[in-house]
């Protein structure tokens, strides 16, 4: 296919993940549906169930006002009106993992509230590097595994699970070398972002190999240059209407850090295919530089900083989630790295239940003047 065609695809995609629910349900699959952030795909996909993100989307809330404060981010807000309202009817399960106070009580609201969608709580341990947080984690995803196995019907395989594992890391490398393909060809901030949404409502291999395709589409285009290059942050970047913005005031996305997008497919499952459950444990305790991974460090400033440079990025834009804690925190050291290295910093604050992104519009304008 031609770049505008799988474009095109990418794009239905991401705008209509209910006809691909649909799709599956009607092939005879079960879907599961995996809120943000980390949940363990590989077991459900090993199980012979679609993953699926449930992200929220931008829209009004209603009913879960009954069971949410209005300070509380709008991604958790938004996923419990779809469950209510009946947006995911026909999703056997959703998994929802316990990394920030929000999620932790959208996994509680959630068994009230959409009492038809059996909950899965997958907990994580803060300190998951030493030996007894891996073997933490190992046994939360055996609860996982025990409890899709009642909601679906399915069936866990050690086996099944080695081959999931390849499965997505093979699909890692592809959106990395898309990413880092993009940034110098002519992709604009929608398509990009309609390649990495894409995925969420996609089985792994489906998606990768469109994504391989389109790699190798756009590295026989021409590249393309005179945009202001840019690193984003934060935990969404999916906004059709900022995107919008960026595209035109002629500024390129070279590089994310964004927890929707690339965070997703910096760590591989490790080689050890005699046991791949340990080895996906091995994969969470591996991770790193996320607001939502603790780390007293914050050595994910720094890692933003060498990103930029990487990519000749004139500065870092960060989204912020209205009312997430874990980024708010983040955000001052960042501004203080990227001064002292720099570079161009701007903050943007973004909600769901945003429609007006003006001031934005007027922020990044003289965000581009200025660089």
């Amino acid at each position: 296919m031609a770049i505008d065609e799988l474009l095109a695809r990418f794009h239905e995609v991401a705008v209509s993940p209910r006809k691909q629910l649909d799709s599956y349900l009607a092939q005879g699959k079960k879907v599961v549906a995996c809120a943000p952030v980390y949940t363990p795909e590989e077991i459900i996909h090993s199980m012979g169930l679609v993953p699926m993100g449930v992200w929220g989307a931008e829209m009004e809330v209603s009913e879960a006002k009954k069971y949410y404060p209005a300070f509380i981010c709008s991604v958790m807000q938004t996923v419990l009106e779809l469950g209510i309202t009946g947006k995911y009817k026909g999703v056997s399960a959703i998994v929802i993992p316990s990394l920030c106070d929000s999620l932790k009580s959208l996994g509680q609201n959630w068994k009230y509230a959409v009492p038809d969608i059996p909950f899965i709580p997958m907990t994580y341990p803060q300190n998951r590097k030493p030996d007894y947080g891996i073997k933490f984690t190992r046994a939360g995803y055996e609860r996982v595994i025990s409890d899709l196995e009642v909601a679906t019907g399915a069936k866990f395989s050690e086996v099944a699970l080695a081959n999931s594992n390849r499965i997505y890391n093979e699909h890692n490398a592809a959106m990395r070398e898309f990413a880092k393909v993009a940034a110098d060809h002519k992709i604009s901030a929608a398509q990009r972002n309609d390649v990495f949404k894409s995925a969420w409502f996609m089985l792994k291999e489906e998606h990768t190999a469109l994504v391989r395709q389109l790699t190798e589409e756009l590295k026989k285009a021409p590249a393309e240059d005179e945009k202001v290059r840019v690193v984003v942050s934060g935990i969404l970047a999916d906004s059709p209407s900022l995107l919008n913005i960026f595209d035109k005031n002629g500024i390129k996305i070279v590089a994310d850090d964004v927890a929707q997008e690339s965070r997703q497919y910096r760590t591989d499952v490790p080689e050890m295919d005699s046991r791949p459950l340990d080895a996906l444990a091995q994969k969470f305790a591996d991770m790193d530089n996320c607001t939502l991974l603790y780390d007293r460090d914050k050595k994910r400033v720094g890692y933003l900083v060498e990103l930029a440079k990487k990519h000749n990025a004139e500065g870092v834009i960060v989204l912020m989630t209205k009312f997430c804690d874990p980024e708010e925190f983040d955000y001052v050291p960042i501004k203080r790295a990227c001064e002292a290295a720099g570079l161009k910093h701007l903050n943007i604050e973004v909600d769901c239940q945003m429609v007006d992104y003006e001031q934005a519009g007027t922020m990044l304008q003289a965000f581009k003047e200025m660089a």
